[in-house]
């Protein structure tokens, strides 16, 4: 924890000095248990953002490669990414599936923070997404409480298709957590929709997003 913790110091550190971001919404964060957190998804940054800037540590999904890949800025990335509590998941395994998510249940069941995009990958059309229900599954099945985030601006930091990254201001909003009854894996689709649609909504309100009736896709699926 200590390691973890200065980790984050260290990124918090370098994101205030450089990107001075608005954050705003931190005493909604629960102090203890199991949270659900969901926010939008622009940037590549995103998660690193979350893991740096929130009150507790958040686990998040990892493409496994980050964990694997070779030389300097592959040493570089698994130190991050096991330093911050990463979840390497296989390419190609969504992170709705029912093997990733129970990974995830196990996290909150440690009375543990996990970090999921209800949009499943980031837009790169500045548009919010239609939630994939994963998140609802997640939020029913376990009865932790959700937490959503709203992220302004940090698609600035590395445009889409562009390598090079520039400090910009960005601002981060968390919202007041929302409680679903604990009806364990059993519960309905509709339940576990109109759940993920809650949660949307409450994204969409703290990111001001203009919202997309359909479900994003991957680039490599388009």
């Amino acid at each position: 924890m200590e390691f973890f913790e200065g980790t984050r110091a260290a990124f918090r550190a370098v994101i205030s000095g450089t990107c001075r971001p608005t954050v705003e919404g931190l005493e909604n964060f629960p102090p203890e248990g199991p949270v659900i957190v969901a926010p939008n998804h622009q940037s590549f940054f995103d998660s690193i953002i979350v893991q740096a800037l929130m009150p507790r540590k958040v686990a998040f999904f990892a493409k496994a490669e980050y964990f694997t890949a070779k030389g300097p800025k592959g040493s570089a990335m698994r130190w991050f990414f096991n330093s911050v509590g990463s979840v390497p998941v296989e390419r190609g395994e969504q992170a709705a599936s029912v093997a990733a998510l129970q990974t995830a249940v196990e996290i909150l069941e440690r009375n543990e923070a996990f970090g999921i995009y209800p949009e499943g990958t980031r837009s790169r059309d500045g548009l919010l997404y239609r939630g994939r229900t994963g998140v609802g599954w997640l939020a029913l099945t376990t009865g932790a409480p959700v937490v959503p985030v709203g992220l302004i601006g940090t698609d600035r930091l590395q445009p889409a298709d562009k390598k090079m990254i520039k400090p910009q201001h960005f601002t981060l909003k968390v919202g007041a957590p929302l409680y679903f009854d604990k009806t364990g894996p059993g519960h309905s689709l509709p339940a576990r929709r109109a759940a993920t649609d809650k949660i949307m909504d409450a994204i969409a309100e703290l990111s001001g997003q203009e919202r997309a009736g359909t479900y994003n896709q991957s680039k490599q699926a388009q």
